[in-house]
């Protein structure tokens, strides 16, 4: 019955007449009371949930499908734009063998070549005197054409094979933001493009605005996402412009004429380089009565056959610039390396002819380029995110152009500013040793990745080891900064300090497994830091034990409990002070002044936490802070050795100086001999002196 309720109650609700208004004021009609309306409002509510829960899982499975959708689009995507550039090379391959197979025909038979380029093209013309007339015609149009853009006629020097293949108007988008820019005309010949910008209020009238030689300009088709359509984009390197056509038919025009223009300008520029490749007669020199003019006549034409040799009409040097545009606008920097290095190899042991001086200086542009784009990619203005192998591809391609130095410097840069990101981001917690845990494991495994990474970088550049060295003292300096203002400037403990000090030591030996020690230098940033600390601990010391010394009125200690006395013999103990139960009397009594027992403890304490801290450059401090707590404790007992007249306070106070002398002093030694290495001259000194001084109270003087 509840099951049918709920059904028939999922059906009132679902269905298109439903009145909330309508349904409340019925139901309040035919309820018995309030009991009725609570199992209906729990119904509905059980009902809501239900359904929510089906919601949920509804969206969720239509996430799923979502993401599996939009990854198969995305495979399917890859493979159709893999599909059209095979395409586009296929074409381009059965273009270049069709076109030399009629080279060969014409060559073989060049009165058929003529016959079938007349029925080609019937404008072509027939004699020399047409061919004349016809490169004058196109000269003459794009003369008339340029005379109405301003600015262009220095850039464009007159050469007798330039000649206007296309030309219309465009309209220039942004980039980034795809709002519109301008409207341009832009004007095609057979080896550059022209863009010039509308003149306002002068119709037909233009000024220029840019020239790109068709080496180094590729062409993309940008997919129509309404409302921009109709559009493509130019890439020269390193700026790009999108432009927009008039319609998808004139959009089409142009892509076809640029690719068309660019293959006919390839083709031309190889047919250039096959005729400066063949063999010319050399002229005959006149007839010279030098008899060493012959010899040096030899010498001066043995490099000119040798140069005449270097064969720069094969397909893929051709190409070569083309390829390495398009290498660098889809960052196959693999690829793009790879070519230059099939291009070295080849040219190794080729002389150096001026074909092979022209093709040089159009691939010194490209490598150019690609370096820029790889510095670009070092930068530490591109994402820091997934560590330093995320610059393995930029530097290792870099480092292949020769250009190590640069990619050590930039790696490191880039690692900079990836740790100093780290440490910035880093909360800062209430807890300092919390806080200083989280702040060594982000820098220390920063260091540890950065120095791997290098290793395999640089593995052949032992030069830029002490690069990869100095940059890590300038990050370990950079990590004390941010240590010493949370752990020395906040003034903690001693004790707090001690314990974030050998965190970072502990973290910094890690980095001996690769073979790098910063020890030293963490203890040279650290050693100020340290000294201050020690000198301010010294001095809330020594102040506490000059402000018991005032009150002292030389009373045993009653600690009342003998859980109080116990829990005092185990401090005693932990400080090194095994024999304190001979000090011990009846009942809770202790044989020993408060005074003394305090600064006994005080000072075990201060001595355990400066040797946490301890390294060598510390030494002096801590041992000249340890002399001048001990003199204040010593001196005040032997000015009251001297001074108490009451035989029985005297006999107390003797008893308090044997525990100072014969006890504290020796585990003061013992401890400080044990956490250095070797013992205090300046402490066996001090135990001496005060020897002296209680054998002879009344003949050295001492000052509170």
């Amino acid at each position: 019955g509840e099951g049918g309720g709920g059904s028939r109650l999922r059906r009132q609700l679902e269905s298109g007449g439903f009145a909330a208004g309508e349904y409340v004021k019925q139901l309040s009609q035919q309820s018995d009371g309030d009991r009725d309306l609570q199992e209906h409002r729990q119904r509905i509510q059980a009902l809501s949930e239900e359904t929510a829960q089906s919601l949920k899982r509804n969206v969720y499975q239509n996430y799923r499908q979502f993401i599996e959708t939009a990854r198969e689009i995305s495979y399917l995507e890859s493979e159709m734009y893999q599909l059209s550039h095979i395409l586009t090379e296929q074409k381009g391959i059965m273009e270049a063998v069709t076109q030399a197979l009629l080279l060969q025909a014409d060559r073989d038979d060049p009165a058929l070549g003529a016959r079938r380029a007349a029925a080609a093209d019937p404008f072509l013309p027939l004699s020399a005197k047409d061919a004349a007339a016809n490169e004058e015609g196109r000269q003459r149009t794009l003369t008339t054409l340029l005379e109405k853009v301003e600015g262009c006629r220095d850039l464009l020097p007159e050469s007798p094979g330039k000649y206007l293949v296309y030309n219309g108007d465009l309209v220039e988008y942004d980039a980034d933001h795809m709002a519109q820019i301008q409207r341009v005309h832009a004007f095609l010949m057979n080896d550059c493009l022209l863009v010039a910008t509308a003149l306002p209020n002068r119709r037909g009238a233009y000024r220029y605005d840019a020239l790109y030689p068709l080496d180094g300009l590729a062409v993309v088709n940008v997919k129509d996402n309404p409302p921009m359509k109709d559009m493509f984009k130019l890439l020269m390197f390193p700026e790009s412009r999108i432009f927009q056509a008039e319609n998808a038919k004139i959009k089409k025009e142009w892509l076809e004429v640029l690719e068309e223009t660019k293959r006919n300008r390839a083709l031309s520029e190889k047919r250039r380089l096959e005729q400066e490749a063949l063999p010319r007669p050399a002229p005959t020199p006149p007839e010279s009565t030098n008899p060493f003019d012959e010899d040096e006549d030899e010498e001066e034409d043995e490099p000119s056959a040798e140069e005449e040799v270097v064969d720069l009409s094969l397909e893929w040097i051709q190409e070569l610039p083309e390829d390495l545009d398009v290498c660098i606008a889809q960052r196959d920097f693999e690829g793009a390396v790879d070519l230059l290095d099939k291009l070295n190899e080849y040219l190794a042991d080729k002389p150096v002819s001026q074909p092979v001086k022209e093709l040089r200086a159009k691939v010194d542009e490209r490598v150019r380029q690609l370096t820029d784009v790889l510095v670009f990619e070092l930068s530490p203005d591109r994402s820091l995110r997934g560590g330093p192998r995320a610059t393995r591809r930029a530097v290792s391609q870099l480092i292949r152009l020769g250009q190590s130095t640069k990619a050590c410097e930039l790696f490191l840069k880039n690692r900079a500013a990836a740790v100093q990101t780290a440490i910035r981001q880093l909360r800062i917690e209430g807890a300092t040793l919390l806080y200083i845990h989280k702040l060594c494991h982000v820098f220390f495994t920063s260091l540890l990745e950065t120095a791997r990474e290098f290793e395999t970088d640089f593995a052949g550049n032992n030069g830029c080891y002490s690069a990869f060295v100095v940059w890590a003292r300038s990050s370990m300096r950079m990590f004390v900064d941010a240590f010493s203002k949370q752990v020395f400037d906040s003034k903690e403990s001693l004790s707090t300090a001690a314990e974030c000090v050998k965190v970072a030591k502990e973290h910094c030996k890690q980095l001996s497994e690769i073979g790098l020690d910063l020890t030293f230098i963490i203890h040279a940033l650290l050693v100020k830091d340290i000294k201050g600390a020690l000198q301010s601990y010294k001095d809330i010391i020594i102040e506490a034990t000059k402000h018991r010394n005032s009150e002292e009125m030389w009373r045993k200690m009653n600690l009342m409990t003998p859980e109080a006395l116990g829990k005092l013999r185990e401090e005693m103990r932990s400080c090194g002070v095994g024999n304190f139960d001979q000090y011990t009397g009846d009942d809770c009594w202790v044989n020993l002044s408060y005074t003394v027992v305090a600064f006994t403890k005080q000072t075990m304490a201060f001595l355990e936490e400066a040797l946490k801290l301890y390294f060598p450059e510390l030494h002096m401090v801590l041992l000249e802070s340890l002399v001048e707590i001990i003199l204040v404790a010593v001196q005040h007992v032997d000015y009251s050795l001297r001074c108490e007249q009451d035989p029985e306070k005297k006999a107390f106070i003797r008893q308090n100086a044997s525990f100072l002398y014969e006890t504290v002093l020796p585990v003061v030694e013992k401890r400080f001999e044990e956490g250095v290495g070797k013992p205090a001259k300046q402490l066996q000194d001090l135990r001496n002196a005060s020897r002296l001084m209680r054998v002879n109270p009344e003949s050295t003087t001492s000052v509170v």
